[in-house]
């Protein structure tokens, strides 16, 4: 890689680089008086992260401010979820719910494959223009949900103090969190492979909650889909 390449993607790829790249995993956010004037005008977090002007805009804020070495999509790991057939919404202070939750093989038969350049074209628009906008000076950073994680908030139908329906689920009926596991490992494939395709030069998986399952357990229901989501 030339070192006319961003700071960042190049200690990614392991190259020797000058000094660390310093950025922020949450990078806009409430510390930022120029965010909270914005969400007073935007309160619903999907317009925010779905508006792709907004999401720019938002983006950006902390790049122009402190000029930190990568620029994040302001998004949501359950951005995608609409997308297969499972709606949700953000409560301000209460986080993530799922509307249906899913524990039915019927529903999980029901749910589409995910096409993001259909269903959420506004995310391919906003990494596109980052990385017009910042070109060479930071590195265009994407994400996504791991598929257990995923499966925890739908099948939960909220954040939770300790998953007992999914886990309750993992136990007596294993077979259909795998159906649920695996169709959202194939849809975050494909959410993984629009992002690059649209500019995030480095990209994040996160499972949040795969600190509530045993090692055991976390070698059955959450690594394999990691593997196969990417």
């Amino acid at each position: 890689m030339s070192e006319s390449n961003p700071l960042l993607l190049r200690a990614a790829l392991g190259e020797s680089v000058e000094r660390p790249p310093v950025w922020m995993m949450r990078q806009a956010g409430r510390y930022m008086k120029v965010y909270r004037d914005l969400r007073d005008r935007h309160p619903s977090f999907r317009e925010r992260s779905e508006n792709p002007d907004l999401s720019y805009e938002i983006s950006m804020q902390p790049f122009e401010a402190f000029k930190p070495d990568g620029v994040i999509l302001f998004s949501d790991i359950l951005t995608p979820l609409p997308g297969i057939g499972i709606n949700f919404d953000i409560i301000e202070s209460k986080g993530p719910i799922i509307h249906e939750p899913i524990r039915s093989n019927q529903q999980i038969q029901a749910l589409r494959e995910l096409q993001p350049n259909e269903t959420m074209p506004f995310v391919g628009e906003v990494l596109t223009r980052l990385r017009e906008s910042v070109g060479n000076k930071a590195t265009v950073l994407g994400f996504v949900g791991a598929p257990w994680t995923l499966a925890a908030y739908v099948v939960e139908g909220k954040s939770s103090k300790n998953y007992a329906v999914i886990k309750e689920m993992a136990f007596s009926d294993s077979v259909l969190l795998h159906q649920l596991l695996d169709h959202l490992a194939n849809s975050i494939a494909r959410y993984l492979r629009y992002q690059i395709d649209s500019g995030a030069q480095v990209v994040q998986m996160f499972d949040s909650w795969a600190g509530q399952l045993s090692p055991i357990d976390y070698d059955i229901f959450a690594a394999p889909y990691q593997k196969k989501s990417c």
